[in-house]
């Protein structure tokens, strides 16, 4: 594994995983959203978009971590395994409210773009990161295990769906 591609709903674990691969592999991680959100939370044009994940995806061995159409053609082609996080919308929920929560009360900036969650927009908004992911879920899902599927016959394709089988694969490493 020199080149991995971390996939999941919101909130599934996504940057924990590949921080805790990364510690243990020495890869850099590349973080979708730092490369795609600006100030504000605009997202960056598609062509700056593209133009950043190649230049970061170019050379040696990375850790992407993000589920971004605009630009799987540049990485999922180049990796050679995805890791894809397929936990329960309970259990999505849960860490992705907590997260919010801790998020909107500490103030954190993201990705050093000065973008930081807000209760407002996170409990209270058709904007919510909470109401993505419940929108989202079961279309990842159906979508995620088709197009692994087809992944499984040129990379190796790794489907976690419990916290378990999370503690079991790292420990495998």
């Amino acid at each position: 594994m020199r080149r991995i591609v971390v996939i999941g709903t919101t909130g599934s674990g996504k940057s924990t995983l590949a921080g805790r691969l990364a510690a243990q592999t020495g890869l850099r991680i590349i973080e979708l959203d730092a490369l795609y959100w600006g100030r504000d939370w605009q997202g960056v044009p598609v062509d700056l978009f593209r133009h950043r994940v190649e230049r970061e995806t170019r050379d040696g061995g990375w850790i992407v971590v993000g589920n971004y159409g605009q630009v799987r053609d540049l990485v999922w082609p180049a990796a050679d395994t995805l890791v894809w996080l397929d936990l329960p919308l309970s259990r999505v929920m849960w860490r992705l409210a907590w997260r919010t929560f801790r998020r909107a009360a500490t103030r954190e900036e993201l990705w050093g773009t000065g973008n930081r969650e807000s209760f407002v927009n996170a409990f209270f908004s058709r904007q919510s990161i909470l109401l993505w992911a419940l929108k989202t879920h079961r279309r990842n899902r159906e979508r995620y295990s088709k197009e692994c599927a087809a992944l499984a016959e040129t990379m190796q394709v790794v489907r976690l769906s419990s916290p378990r089988e999370v503690e079991r694969f790292l420990a495998a490493r």
